[in-house]
């Protein structure tokens, strides 16, 4: 048997393992057992490789998460070396130097009185802790009727039964209802669709109404039951909403008025994804708790964390007092290890500078997109942006559920495939198209990502 037809056997093998076995994530298993599921097994700095030998161009770092990129051997050696002194130990009433070297490591990394990480195994849980905790703050400062949480709407902020109380998006919610009570929505910083909300159009009026909603929302909940407002930097779900100027500064001084905790969720944005290791530090705000993940590891092992003022750890510093509340594998000393070195690349190779300096230039490339008759927007930040798909840019008129199934589904997520790049189609709102490429990238590869996607694009429109 020849190389190739090895590759073919053990490829139609592992399909059927998946057809029999797998249960995919936010997938329809109809679609594998009937089409098979692409198999990636290898990848190299910006790409991907399948079963079948061909190269990918990684536009979304996996899921947000892959920051530095495919293939670093040091991480891999990194994981090794520490599973070889101490696999593992939780941090139940005992520590371990990984943990304690990356939590001190955080806090200095993190914005003023942001000094205490409290670590999970990923983004949903390091949103659970948060969640809790805020409710656990205020108990203790004596002030238990704030229990209640603010959120955008279409905000995605994870599926556990906590978070999802805290995430905007009704179509994943509605299987899993009634979820844990208290979470409320306000609208979000979509400045393209700001008419449609009946906002202002201008981007400082904008924000500034998109923040007073917030406002309006605890008072109208009264501010003694509101414990917390969720926001990210810049938002996903939907499609790359970034901050009009001004709403975190107005956010932050609500947040004070009403003792409301701020959680900046960055468990997409932070690790230089907006070009800072906490995207807060763009936009010019101290947030109560940071919550983050993905990128922490870069995706080569699992960590999340909850990034926690003085302030809120103050009631549970002295006395009796402890936070009921942890997770077997958060804070693993493997998963720790690999975060460490990981900031070390970040540190030595430059790459929140890399994303700052060449963001520009990568918004300009996708730009040059806006000619096609169904891209109606360009919008994000830092190496974090969203093509908004429409069906009339003049009247910005979106497609409706079934031409969306089409054009994503039926055409969208295949052709950007089958054109050399892995992206996401997203229709958690309107149509979209995010990218989120490794930060190691630069204007060439900005130039192939727009080349690859005007083809996808024009055909998509000259379908429709």
């Amino acid at each position: 048997m020849t190389t190739t037809e090895q590759h073919v056997t053990q490829t139609s093998e592992l399909q059927d393992k998946a057809r029999d076995h797998l249960w995919m994530h936010f997938t329809r298993q109809s679609t594998m057992a009937e089409q098979g599921v692409p198999i990636i097994v290898r990848g190299e700095g910006h790409h991907i490789w399948d079963a079948a030998g061909r190269r990918y161009f990684d536009g979304l770092s996996g899921l947000f998460v892959v920051n530095a990129g495919h293939g670093r051997r040091r991480l891999a050696e990194a994981a090794a070396k520490q599973a070889s002194e101490l696999a593992y130990f939780p941090l139940w009433s005992y520590a371990h130097p990984a943990a304690i070297e990356l939590a001190a490591r955080l806090a200095d990394l993190a914005p003023g009185s942001l000094n205490r990480v409290f670590f999970t195994s990923g983004g949903g849980e390091a949103v659970e802790t948060a969640f809790k905790l805020a409710k656990n703050y205020f108990k203790l400062t004596g002030r238990p009727g704030k229990h209640k949480v603010i959120s955008r709407a279409v905000a995605y902020h994870g599926t556990t039964q906590g978070a999802l109380a805290i995430t905007g998006l009704p179509g994943i919610k509605a299987q899993f209802e009634p979820v844990t009570p208290g979470g409320f929505r306000v609208p979000n910083t979509n400045l393209y669709r700001a008419s449609e909300m009946g906002a202002p159009t201008d981007p400082v009026e904008f924000g500034r109404w998109a923040a007073d909603r917030i406002e309006e929302q605890i008072l109208f909940e009264g501010p003694d039951t509101v414990a917390a407002v969720f926001l990210e930097p810049v938002q996903n779900s939907g499609g790359c909403f970034p901050p009009p100027p001004g709403y975190f500064e107005r956010v932050r001084e609500i947040c004070d008025r009403h003792d409301v905790l701020l959680v900046s969720d960055e468990v997409i944005c932070a690790f230089g994804r907006i070009g800072h290791t906490f995207a807060c530090e763009q936009y010019g705000y101290e947030p109560d708790i940071i919550t983050c993940a993905k990128g922490i590891t870069s995706g080569y092992a699992p960590l999340g964390a909850a990034i926690v003022s003085d302030r809120v750890y103050e009631p549970f510093a002295t006395g009796t007092e402890s936070f009921a509340h942890g997770y077997t594998f958060g804070g693993h000393p493997v998963s720790c290890a690999v975060a460490l070195e990981n900031l070390d690349i970040f540190e030595e190779e430059g790459l929140n500078e890399n994303v700052r300096t060449n963001s520009p230039l990568f918004r300009a490339e996708l730009e040059k997109l806006l000619d096609i008759p169904i891209v109606g927007d360009v919008r994000g930040d830092g190496y974090f942006f969203g093509i908004e798909l429409v069906k009339d840019t003049d009247t910005r008129q979106t497609f409706s559920d079934d031409e969306a199934e089409r054009l994503l589904r039926g055409f969208l997520s295949g052709a950007l495939y089958d054109a050399g790049i892995y992206c996401r189609a997203d229709d958690r709102g309107d149509p979209v198209i995010q990218l989120a490429p490794p930060l190691t990238i630069g204007p060439a590869e900005f130039t192939e990502i727009g080349q690859m996607l005007r083809g996808v694009l024009e055909e998509a429109s000259n379908r429709l």
